[in-house]
């Protein structure tokens, strides 16, 4: 009889090799988490409880960890963006969308790293689908701007700005989620258009590209290299 950890499933997975795929990822998040996405591979194995080349098995990059480890994030920022397009009420959907970019944020601490990473080994899908994610954010910020609700002078590169302060605060309080519901909500008042009684200076140059959000934490608690 054929032990079930061996049974092929639908993916084309032994059960076995499942489970170290998932104890890996599992481990890749909070490795990241931790010590950014550059964490050396071998740390992530050392968490996982697995040998390297088992890791290397699976994911043959860095890249390729990176991208499997937030796929399930980066699914719901692609998901809450359509939905943030489709709501009949411009400023709710924007709303919406921001509360669920920073509570992934707040979940995932290597997550917003991930998000703006350029892949060197990737397609140019990744490309493709970011630049059509920050096309749409630009759309649903005009639409909430011709509704009256959104400030006129909210600038798409204000998101930028938005994930840098709560990065802060998530890094900071990590376990505090009332703080970062509290400065989400009053980042969120003060976007709105009746609340805007003075111009704001120019926008900044700042892009999610450009984010300097890759070291989470101080570079005195990176683990060193393996």
């Amino acid at each position: 009889m054929v032990e079930s950890s061996r049974i092929a499933a639908q993916d084309g997975l032994r059960a076995d090799a499942r489970r170290n795929r998932e104890r890996v990822l599992a481990a890749a998040r909070a490795v990241f988490a931790e010590h950014g996405i550059d964490a050396p591979m071998a740390t992530v194995a050392r968490r996982a409880g697995v040998g390297v080349a088992t890791l290397y098995r699976h994911f043959p990059t860095r890249d390729a960890l990176v991208r499997g480890a937030f796929a399930q994030q980066m699914d719901t920022c692609v998901r809450a963006l359509t939905e943030a397009l489709a709501a009949p009420d411009p400023w709710q959907g924007f709303q919406q969308l921001i509360e669920t970019v920073c509570a992934l944020q707040r979940e995932e601490r290597g997550f917003p790293a991930a998000f703006v990473a350029s892949f060197p080994d990737s397609t140019s899908e990744h490309a493709q689908a970011r630049q059509r994610a920050e096309r749409d954010f630009t759309t649903l910020v005009r639409r909430a701007q011709a509704s009256g609700a959104l400030r006129a002078d909210f600038h798409p590169s204000d998101l930028a700005m938005v994930l840098l302060a709560h990065c802060g605060l998530v890094t900071a309080l990590p376990g505090d989620g009332a703080a970062s519901r509290r400065l989400v909500a009053y980042l969120l008042q003060s976007f709105r258009a009746d609340t805007a009684n003075e111009l704001l200076p120019p926008p900044t140059a700042l892009t999610l590209r450009s984010l300097p959000i890759a070291a989470d934490i101080p570079q005195r608690q990176r683990a060193p290299r393996a």
